[in-house]
Order: structure tokens, then C-alpha cells, then sequence
């Protein structure tokens, strides 16, 4: 069946259908072992047109245009729970990574593609451009699920988050080279307009989310629908104006996650499982897009694009990059095998084959098997290398344990403590070991079962906490170190 001439109520079957069991499998990508893009494109594959035959979607314009509302959901989420502290700490490096590192690993590619098969300099350039660029979608995931020191998070989620407009500066640039002949100034005002409107714009849309979201509305469950349409107009306005829509939406949800003081946990929770859905959405529609039986034919060119991007320029600019920071070679190393490709690889190769560029579905299938290889070869191994270079940690130190739920118009909020093996609360009992003045417990869920603490009870791993503090001060912090012994309660206090 062939998707974009099927009447709604059958859209809607085949759509939906295919997300349950996309989010079925995915669900199971840590048991598997396998990472959840890989898994979802692996099912697209299946229903598509080559294999299974059930789904057919050939506009490919369509995809891209869905592929690029995924994209821009998945980048605010990533923006609204990146946490200032990353930013401080890894902002500048990551910022730098993703500028040479595109530029580098483009004019990696470009060189070895041209030198082993002499494609010509445009198209080479463009299959440069277009592979060069590591992928919000898949970096977020895999960042997530390995745990590693904050600051190579960091660096690599910053990177992720902003490297798009220079990715489609030097696409869409080299596109208009094949059409036409624009100038020095034609590229520097293009790249002036992608960074500095989508700064420009994105800090304008967090400016005023932040103060949109003060408003006191009828219902909680509205707020994340005002977040989401203002990450909507951040990123409108930005392509309006020519700007990058990618860099704006990730700037607006910093601003976001970092200032909106009230309704934060609702919004930053809607959104997560909104992304968890776009991000399948996304890898689902790009694996029905592709025909399997052409990749065959690009397998030679795709595998050497592969080897020159994973061993030569994305470690040349990781080099590059890391050099005026203090990076040990393990960072360098990791830094350079979790640059993973994508998403936006994938859609930046529709944009030559829609622009009419004569090579342009061959790049598509080229592209496309190049993150079929990063998926299935980055993916799998990024945590086991971050254990064979003794960067893996048990549970980030800088991971919060706790999460606060904001209340309107009182002076008290809510405090969420989920208790783990690693905390010096397990094992205490309450009475010896309370919160600091200012803090009460006020639920303690064992078991799935709700229950009012009393000074005999024993904190045991696997609770979960609720705990009510005075505003005003950071309290989350507060709550944090109590749990980690770090500092004592009013009854210790008193019995020294």
C-alpha cells in the first residue's frame, strides 16, 4: 500500500500500528543491546516496500518535512534538560567540537572519496558535508544510557545540539554550487544568517517561554502545549528569516529548562515522551523511505566512507577541537568513537536528491548505509569502550537523585528523592538520620505502596521519596547531600 494515497482512517492504522511495535522493540533495545535507532529503522526496513511490501512511502520531500518537525522535538527536549551546570562546564568545548569537527570531517571525506573514486569535487564535497555531522537524536539516547563523566556528556550533547547549522550551511552551499556560482559574500552572509539569527531567535523564544509560562493557566496539562508551540514559533521564525531553526529550538529550550521556575517537571516529562515518540516516528519513516536492494550497489563506497569518517576525520577533529582543553587522550578517544551519525544525516541526503543534484539518490543510499554502519558498529560498543578506557562510573556524581515539583503561589515545594544502592540513606533510620531544618518527609512509596514515615523507619534501597522544603533556597541541592551523607540532620546535630 503506498501511504501518502491511503485515506486517513488507514494512515492512521498503518501509523499507529507500526509505533506500537516500534515502541514494543525499542523499549527492548537495552536488553538487546542494541541501540533503539538501529532497531526502528530495522523495522521500517521490514515493512517496507522491499521487504515485506505492506508500507510504501516514496515522497521523499514529505519525509523530509516530517523528519525535520521530529528533529526540532527532539532537540528541544534535548535543550530543556541539559542542565546549566553542563553548559558551564562543557558549553565551550562542545560549541568548538561542533564547528571543526564539521568543517574537518567533511574535507576528510571529501578528499578520500574524490581520491578513491574520483566522483568529482561536487559531489564528493556534498557527501562530505552531509556525513559530517553527529546527530542530536542518537547522541541524546546513547548519552543517556551510558554512563560516563559529566563533562564528555557535555560536550558531546552541546555538540550535537548546535552542529546543524553549519551541516546545512555547507549542504545547502554546496547544492547551490551545482546550480550556480554564489560568492564569497553569498556564503558568508548564508553562514552569518544560520548562527547569528538562530542565537538571536532562540534566546528571543526562551525569553519569552519563560515569562509565557508564569502565566497562571487553568490546567498543569496545558503547559507543556504552550512549551511545545513556543518551540514551534522559535523554530518557524528562525527559517523564516533564514536562520537555523535546529540551533534556534535547542537554544529556546536551554532557556527554558534553566529559568522557567514553575511547572518544570510537567513540562520536561511531557516532552521526553514526546520525543521518545518523534525519535521513533523519525528512524521508522527513514527506514520505510529506503530501498534495501539499491544499498547493495553502494556498499563498496559506503564502507570506505565509513573508515575514512570514523578513523581519520572524526579523530583529526576531535585533535583539532580538544587541543587549547584540558582532554586526556581516553577522552579523546571516546570523544572520537561516540560521534555517532543519524537522523540529520539522513535528512540533509534528501535535500540533493530533491534539489534535482544528478547524484542525489545515490547519496541518499550512501548516506544512508554509512548510518546503518555507525549505528550498528558506534552504537554497540560506545559503552563497553567507556569501560575499557575507565571512564565508565557506576552512577554519575553529577547525576541528580532529586527532582523538584514546583507549587503555585505557596513558599512550599516538593522535593522527589529516588533511593539507590550508592546513597548513605539506606540502611538509616529516620529518627538518627533526618533532613535538615526545613524539610519534612512526607511520603515514602515502598513496594508501590504510599505510607507516612516515622522515626523507626529504615530507608531501604528502592524507595521513593517526597519531601517537602521551604522555597527560597536551593533545596534540591540540600536534599541531594543529606542523602549522601554529605550533610547531617537536626537530630545528629543534637545528639554531638
Amino acid at each position: 500500500m503506498t501511504l501518502e494515497h491511503l485515506p486517513v482512517e488507514s494512515v492512521l492504522l498503518v501509523a499507529a500500528g507500526l509505533m506500537v511495535i516500534g515502541v514494543l522493540i525499542v523499549g527492548a533495545s537495552d536488553r538487546l543491546g542494541v541501540p533503539a535507532a538501529l532497531l526502528s529503522l530495522g523495522i521500517g526496513i521490514l515493512f517496507g516496500s522491499d521487504v515485506l511490501g505492506l508500507v510504501n512511502v516514496s515522497d521523499m520531500a514529505m519525509v523530509r518535512d516530517i523528519s525535520v518537525i521530529a528533529l526540532m522535538i527532539i532537540l528541544f527536549e534535548g535543550g530543556l534538560t541539559t542542565k546549566p551546570s553542563v553548559l558551564r562546564e562543557s558549553g565551550v568545548p562542545g560549541f568548538v567540537l561542533a564547528n571543526i569537527g564539521v568543517l574537518v570531517s567533511a574535507g576528510v571525506v571529501a578528499a578520500g572519496v574524490q581520491l578513491l573514486f574520483d566522483t568529482g569535487w561536487e559531489t564528493a564535497l556534498i557527501i562530505g558535508a552531509v556525513v559530517a555531522s553527529t546527530d542530536a537524536a542518537v547522541v541524546f539516547d546513547v548519552v543517556r544510557r551510558t554512563p560516563i563523566p559529566k563533562r564528555l556528556a557535555g560536550i558531546l550533547e552541546v555538540e550535537s545540539g548546535v552542529n546543524d547549522p553549519f551541516a546545512i550551511l555547507l549542504t545547502i552551499g554546496l547544492i547551490e554550487v551545482t546550480r550556480s556560482n554564489p560568492g564569497v559574500e553569498d556564503w558568508l552572509m548564508f553562514g552569518a544568517r544560520q548562527l547569528f539569527g538562530g542565537v538571536a531567535v532562540g534566546l528571543l523564544g526562551g525569553w519569552v517561554g519563560t515569562r509565557l509560562l508564569r502565566f497562571r493557566l487553568r490546567s498543569s496539562g496545558l503547559y507543556p502545549l504552550l512549551a511545545l508551540a513556543i518551540a514551534g514559533l522559535t523554530f518557524a521564525v528562525a527559517s523564516y528569516i533564514g536562520s537555523s531553526g535546529f540551533l534556534a529550538v535547542y537554544i529556546c529550550g536551554l532557556m527554558i529548562g534553566a529559568l522557567a521556575p514553575r511547572h518544570r517537571r510537567v513540562v520536561r516529562s511531557f516532552h521526553a515522551s514526546l520525543a521518545n515518540g518523534a525519535d521513533i516516528a523519525l528512524f521508522l519513516l527513514l527506514g520505510l523511505l529506503v530501498f534495501p536492494a539499491e544499498l547493495p550497489g553502494v556498499a563498496v563506497e559506503a564502507l570506505a566512507v565509513s573508515a575514512i569518517l570514523l578513523l581519520l576525520g572524526r579523530p583529526l577533529a576531535v585533535v583539532l577541537a580538544m587541543l587549547p582543553f584540558r582532554v586526556s587522550w581516553k577522552e579523546m578517544t571516546f570523544l572520537s568513537w561516540a560521534g555517532l551519525r543519524g537522523a540529520l544525516p539522513i535528512v540533509l541526503a534528501t535535500f540533493p536528491a530533491t534539489a534535482g543534484v544528478a547524484a542525489g539518490d545515490t547519496i541518499f543510499n550512501l548516506v544512508f548505509f554509512v548510518v546503518l554502519v555507525s549505528a550498528l558498529l558506534q552504537g554497540t560498543t560506545v559503552a563497553p569502550l567507556a569501560k575499557r578506557l575507565d571512564l565508565a562510573v557506576d552512577r554519575p556524581a553529577w547525576q541528580s537523585i532529586a527532582d523538584a515539583v514546583e507549587l503555585e503561589d505557596v513558599d512550599i515545594d516538593l522535593i522527589e528523592i529516588e533511593v539507590t544502592d550508592d546513597l548513605a540513606l539506606v540502611g538509616t533510620r529516620l529518627g538518627t538520620n533526618p533532613p535538615p531544618d526545613g524539610m519534612l518527609i512526607t511520603t515514602m512509596i515502598r513496594d508501590h505502596k504510599a505510607t507516612i514515615p516515622n522515626s523507626d523507619t529504615v530507608f531501604a534501597s528502592g524507595d521513593f521519596l517526597i519531601v517537602a522544603v521551604n522555597s527560597g533556597r536551593d533545596r534540591v541541592r540540600e536534599v541531594t547531600a543529606w542523602a549522601r551523607g554529605e550533610i547531617t540532620g537536626t537530630a545528629d546535630v543534637e545528639a554531638g
